[in-house]
C-alpha cells in the first residue's frame, strides 16, 4: 500500500490518469467506474491508480470520518460481480489532523479490458469516459499480449545459478544468434538471456522455459518433469514389471538420453525366413517415429502437472502419454491437421538444437514409418482433457490379426515373440515369418486372379498395407493390365 507521504503528494498533485478525488461516500457507480478506468490502464504506465474518498479537487481534506461500515462498502466493489474481471485493489483508512481519507489502491489489470456493467471505462489524462471501438481494441490486443504462456512466466525464487550456464553460453547462444551478432553483444548474461526470453527482468528470475531447458535440477521447481520407463510382461499394465528407468534432468541433457535409450533398449530387430532361401530383417517399432513421438511428448507437455511422460512398453505395443490435452487452436475435430504450441519457447529451443522442426507434418510422418516398417498406424487418444495419448504397434501386431477364418487352414496359431504359424497350403513348407505375407501368397496360389482390393476385404487390412507387403514379395509379380492379367509365382527360377 502507498505510503502516507504518498498519499499527502497525490493529494496536492494535477489530477490525471492516476488520481481521482472525490467527497462523495455514495455515488457508487462513480467509484466503480474509477476503479474500472484504473484496471485497464489505457496509457499503459503499468502503475498503480488511486481513488481517494474525502478530498477535494484542490486535495483539502473533506473532514470525513471513515468509519467500517463505508470500508466495507468500498471492498465490495471488488466481488460484487459487477467488474469483470474482478479488480486488483486494496482499501484502507488514512487518518490526518483534517480528517480521514479513503485511499482505494487499484492494480493495472493483466486481462484487460475490464467492464463495468458490460462498458469499458479509461481515463483519458484527468478525465474519464467510455472507450471507444478503437481504444477497446488497444486493450484486447494489450490482453493477448499479457496472456503469456507458462514456459514464458517468471519461475519466481530461481537464480542464475540454477541454471547450466555454460552450455547456454557456448552452445545454445550461438546456435541461435549469429556470431556477429554476438561478438558485438556487450550486454550481461542476464540481458541476453531475456533477449531469447530465457530470464525475466521485471522479477530478476529466469522463466519456466530456461529451467526447463538448462536447469541445473528443474525437478526442485517443477515435481513431474521427467520421463517414466516401464516394460511390462504381457500386454497390459497388469503385467509384470520386467523394467523400470526414469530420465530427468534439463532438456538439453534429457533428450540425448532419451534417443539413446529408445534406439538401444526398445528397437530390435531379427532375421525372419519368407521362403525357402530368402529371409528379411523385421524391426519391431521404426526408429524415427518413435523419437519424433517422444519429442512431441517434451514439447508439449503441461509442465505444471506432477505426472510425468509415460513410456510403458508391452509384448505388443508402446503407449506414450503425457500431461495436457490438445492446446489452443488444435481441437479434437481438426486433430492432426492444426497445431498450436503450449510451449512455444521451449518448442523454438527444441528446433534450434534439431531436435524438432515445427513444421506440422510430425503426426504424418509417424504414421508414413509405421506403415512403410509394417505396423499398424498409431492410435492417438485426443479426446483426454488432461492428457495425451498415443499408442503404437509393433509389428508383432501385424501378425496377429490376419483373420484365420478367411486363411481356410492357411494361418493357424498365434503369435507369441514373433509369428508361429503352420501354413498348411504353403508349398515352401512350416517358416516363422511375417504371416501377413504368407497369407497374401496362399490367397494368390489359390486364386491368381484376385485383386488387391480383395485382398484388403478379406484381411480386414488397408488397401496401402496389401501394397506395401506385395511389394516386399520379390518373387510375386503381376502379368498383364487391369482384371485380365493376373499373379504369378516365381520357384527357385522357374515360373509357375
Amino acid at each position: 500500500m502507498i505510503s502516507k507521504e504518498e498519499i499527502q503528494a497525490l493529494l496536492h498533485s494535477t489530477e490525471n490518469f492516476r488520481v481521482e478525488r472525490t467527497v462523495s461516500t455514495t455515488n457508487m457507480d462513480k467509484f466503480c467506474e474509477a476503479i474500472c478506468a484504473f484496471s485497464n490502464d489505457l496509457p499503459d504506465s503499468r502503475q498503480k491508480g488511486y481513488l481517494l474518498i474525502g478530498a477535494y479537487d484542490d486535495g483539502r481534506l473533506s473532514g470525513l470520518k471513515v468509519d467500517d461500515a463505508l470500508l466495507k462498502k468500498i471492498s465490495g466493489i471488488r466481488s460484487d460481480g459487477n467488474i469483470l474481471p474482478l479488480p486488483v485493489m486494496t482499501v484502507e483508512r488514512v487518518e490526518f489532523p483534517d480528517g480521514d481519507l479513503l485511499v482505494a489502491e487499484v492494480s493495472p489489470s493483466l486481462l484487460p479490458p475490464v467492464r463495468y456493467r458490460g462498458r469499458v471505462f479509461v481515463r483519458i489524462g484527468p478525465r474519464r469516459d467510455i472507450a471507444s471501438e478503437t481504444e477497446e481494441r488497444i486493450l484486447t490486443e494489450r490482453r493477448m499480449a499479457y496472456m503469456a504462456t507458462f514456459d514464458a512466466t517468471p519461475c519466481l525464487g530461481a537464480t542464475l545459478d540454477d541454471l547450466n550456464l555454460e552450455y547456454i553460453k557456448n552452445e545454445y547462444l550461438p546456435s541461435v544468434v549469429p556470431p556477429e551478432v554476438l561478438a558485438d553483444d556487450k550486454r550481461d548474461i542476464k540481458e541476453q538471456l531475456a533477449s531469447v526470453r530465457l530470464y525475466d527482468r521485471i522479477h530478476g528470475c529466469p522463466t519456466y522455459a530456461a529451467i526447463i531447458l538448462f536447469g541445473k535440477n528443474p525437478r526442485y521447481y517443477l515435481p513431474g518433469a521427467y520421463v517414466q520407463f516401464v516394460r511390462f510382461a504381457g500386454k497390459t499394465i497388469g503385467g509384470e514389471v520386467l523394467n523400470e528407468k526414469r530420465f530427468h534432468g534439463p532438456l538439453f541433457q534429457l533428450l540425448p538420453a532419451l534417443e539413446s535409450f529408445v534406439s538401444d533398449a526398445i528397437i530390435t530387430q531379427r532375421p525372419v525366413a519368407v521362403s525357402l532361401f530368402r529371409e528379411k530383417t523385421v524391426i519391431n517399432y521404426p526408429n524415427n517415429a518413435l523419437r519424433e513421438l517422444m519429442m512431441n511428448a517434451c514439447m508439449h507437455r503441461d509442465y505444471q502437472s506432477n505426472m510425468p511422460i509415460r513410456l510403458y512398453q508391452f509384448d505388443d505395443h508402446i503407449e506414450i502419454m503425457n500431461a495436457g490435452g490438445l492446446y489452443g487452436e488444435a481441437r479434437p475435430e481438426n486433430f492432426p491437421n492444426v497445431n498450436d504450441y503450449r510451449n512455444p519457447i521451449i518448442a523454438e529451443a527444441m528446433k534450434e538444437m534439431k531436435y524438432v522442426n515445427m513444421f506440422n507434418q510430425g503426426i504424418r510422418r509417424v504414421q508414413d514409418m509405421l506403415l512403410e516398417n509394417g505396423n499398424k498406424e498409431a492410435v492417438f487418444d485426443v479426446s483426454k482433457l488432461t492428457a495425451f495419448e498415443v499408442t503404437v504397434p509393433s509389428t508383432v501386431d501385424v501378425t496377429q490379426d490376419v483373420p484365420q477364418d478367411v486363411t481356410q487352414g492357411g494361418t493357424q496359431g498365434g503369435t507369441q515373440g514373433g509369428t508361429q504359424g503352420d501354413t498348411q497350403s504353403n508349398a515352401q513348407g512350416d517358416t516363422q515369418g511375417d504371416a501377413l505375407d504368407i497369407w497374401i501368397e496362399e490367397q494368390i496360389r489359390k486364386n491368381p486372379k484376385i485383386t488387391t482390393e480383395e485382398l484388403a476385404e478379406i484381411s480386414k487390412k488397408g488397401l496401402r498395407t496389401i501394397k506395401r507387403h506385395i511389394a516386399k514379395l520379390a518373387h510375386i509379380k503381376y502379368v498383364g493390365r487391369g482384371y485380365s492379367g493376373h499373379w504369378e509365382i516365381i520357384e527357385n527360377n522357374a515360373e509357375t
